[in-house]
């Protein structure tokens, strides 16, 4: 290409929107540049001359800025904003339920027609080459299949990489507009979407490489990420959340499989900080979506962590996440494409997150998804699921698991009723029972070193932790079934091992230590208290895996679960301990507090005393 001398030679090309627009045929089918991409000039000039532009028809991805309530134009929109939803009811907006991936091959095919592409690009450079900016994602194609291509060149606008770049002889008519890039702002984060995120970022390990689509909780995600270490950034979508993490350090890329070192991404939604960062950054590029977001591509890179924002789940894990109340909003997206690309991920983490509480004050996890709920990610896809009371991993299980999983992480208002309805659908057996009342404590969960070295999680126990107890007990020896049961058991049921672990947190409390990760944990031990009202003292109970005794991890189980126990008002341990279980007696002897142990028929009846807290001591 040959060298411009000229650089403000285009400026001579330059013609007003109002000319630009007018070249415009009736019927035309018009495709408008993404979000904070999209040509404001030239759509209020198309708006002001609708009446003589009659039956166009505008095509985005989707927009970040108000529609006009008297607009005479149809729109096509294959993700519904807060700001385009009202229109719906009018009929003037059609939404498309369609990855946006796919939307460059049905231009190429011919089969989404584009007649006009209306546009923003960055000023040429020397070379002629201007640049797409925050807006490559399908907009590359619709300027190349475009019978007519009309361009607002914004000084403002960043150059994002080679990916970005059109030819200015792409380009049929230029309209120069004053510098600024639009800018967006998520609104404030609630406190569920808070509790959310924190969630959300538990999961997230070093070395990561992380999708975050549009939502408030992915965006939050990202400021709870600051202590990470080497993460990437391999996503449809860039916001200024992801700022902080590249100016933290936080993010690296040193360990991305793909692009390693760089960030990729297809659209940015932000502010200028946002842009400022991506203006020649040849660390930061975006390329188009159909690329980005393949899910081969996505599954290529270890450790992907793909975040989507649902508004409902039925209890085998259907998940919506293109309607909110029954009427379309958000959209496909990539973020399916994302998800099934994570799955496949080595290490990779899907994660599907939702308020447990829709707009009307109704469960999110619902006994069956309602009409105008379509599922956006199949029960068979789901692996995680995050709501403001907890986490559940539901890839692998029975339909009685997930329905118990997802009842579990439902707002404890609506507990009740959707097991109900887990017994009415057959889903879970008549004596299914729950008792958990509140959040899952997520901020009890310790990781603890033993004496030889090796690292155990001690954390709260779910009810569908009740399989892993069963797997503990039958790896007990007969002696260990004995001196925690005081019967010869040869079986635990579902039941009593659910007994064991389903607790309310706060009267009744169980710990599991847990070694694997959080997808194949295996239980090695377990403690166990049922507190008496009337008197404050709790009845406790452990159970230790053969290969793990020996270690100090009964110990460390009783410390952990006499600290809980202290903060939530219990005064004291009682327990039976068979006159020949010496380790046990030794961990009640070198506990901190008042012990009395009396031994009648080879028993001792213990009872531990705590200390009274500072400041109640007499």
């Amino acid at each position: 290409m040959r060298l411009i001398g000229n650089r403000d030679w285009w400026r001579s090309r330059c013609v007003s929107a109002a000319d630009a627009v007018d070249r415009i045929s009736p019927g035309a089918t018009v495709y408008l540049g993404t979000a904070c991409g999209a040509p404001r000039r030239l759509v209020e000039a198309l708006e002001a001359a609708a009446v003589d532009h009659p039956g166009i028809r505008l095509v985005q991805l989707f927009g970040t800025d108000p529609l006009p309530a008297t607009s005479l134009l149809h729109r096509r929109t294959f993700h519904v904003s807060p700001d385009s939803s009202g229109l719906l009811e009018s009929g003037r907006l059609d939404y498309v339920p369609l990855p946006p991936p796919a939307i460059p091959r049905l231009m190429r095919q011919g089969r989404l027609r584009v007649d006009v592409a209306m546009v923003q690009v960055s000023p040429p450079d020397a070379l002629g080459r201007c640049s797409l900016g925050v807006s490559v994602d399908v907009t590359l194609q619709a300027v190349r299949s475009a019978d007519l291509v009309l361009a607002e060149v914004n000084p403002a606008m960043p150059r994002t990489g080679p990916h970005s770049l059109v030819s200015v002889e792409e380009l049929d008519m230029l309209v120069e507009v004053e510098p600024g890039v639009s800018e967006h702002v998520p609104p404030p984060a609630g406190p569920a979407a808070e509790q959310i995120a924190r969630y959300v970022a538990r999961l997230v390990d070093d070395g990561s490489t992380l999708q975050v689509g549009l939502g408030r909780v992915p965006s939050q995600v990202l400021r709870y990420l600051g202590t990470r270490r080497d993460l990437g950034i391999h996503s449809d979508l860039l916001t200024d959340a992801m700022v902080d993490l590249l100016e933290t350090g936080a993010v690296t890329g040193r360990r991305k499989t793909m692009s390693r070192g760089k960030v990729v991404a297809s659209t940015a939604v932000g502010t200028r900080r946002l842009y400022d960062l991506l203006d020649g950054n040849p660390d930061v590029v975006l390329r188009p979506l159909d690329s980005v977001s393949d899910p081969e591509v996505v599954a290529a890179q270890e450790r992907m962590v793909s975040i989507t924002q649902a508004y409902s789940v039925d209890l085998t894990g259907q998940v919506c996440a293109e309607a909110r109340d029954g009427v379309p909003y958000g959209g496909v997206a990539a973020q399916a494409l994302f998800h099934a690309g994570a799955v496949r991920s080595q290490g990779g983490r899907p994660i599907v997150c939702l308020a447990s509480l829709d707009d009307r004050g109704e469960s999110a996890v619902r006994g069956a998804l309602g009409p105008g709920e379509a599922v956006t990610v199949p029960r068979w896809d789901v692996h995680w699921v995050v709501t403001e009371w907890g986490s559940a991993y539901v890839y692998g299980s029975s339909l009685r698991e997930r329905a118990v999983s997802l009842i579990e992480i439902a707002h404890p208002d609506h507990r009740a009723q959707l097991l109900q309805e887990a017994h009415r659908q057959g889903l879970v057996p008549p004596d299914q029972r729950l008792r958990t009342a509140g959040a899952y404590p997520v901020e009890e969960e310790r990781e603890v070193q033993l004496r030889d070295g090796s690292t155990v999680v001690i954390r709260p126990t779910r009810t569908t932790d009740a399989a892993l107890l069963q797997d503990l007990f039958y790896r007990l020896r007969p002696e260990d079934v004995l001196t925690r049961f005081f019967r010869r058991l040869s079986s635990l049921t579902r039941q009593m091992a659910e007994h064991l672990c389903s607790v309310g947190y706060e009267d009744e409390m169980a710990f599991g230590a847990v070694v694997g990760d959080s997808e194949t944990e295996r239980v090695v031990g377990t403690s166990s208290y049922f507190r008496d009202p009337e008197t404050g003292l709790a009845d406790v109970a452990y159970m230790v895996d053969p290969e793990w005794q020996g270690r100090g991890l009964g110990r460390a189980l009783h410390e952990r679960t006499a600290d809980y126990a202290r903060r939530h008002g219990v005064v004291g341990f009682t327990a039976d301990v068979l006159s020949g279980n010496d380790a046990m007696l030794a961990i009640f002897r070198a506990s901190e507090g008042e012990l009395e142990a009396v031994e009648e028929q080879g028993i001792f009846e213990v009872v531990l005393r705590f200390e009274p807290p500072d400041g109640l001591r007499p």
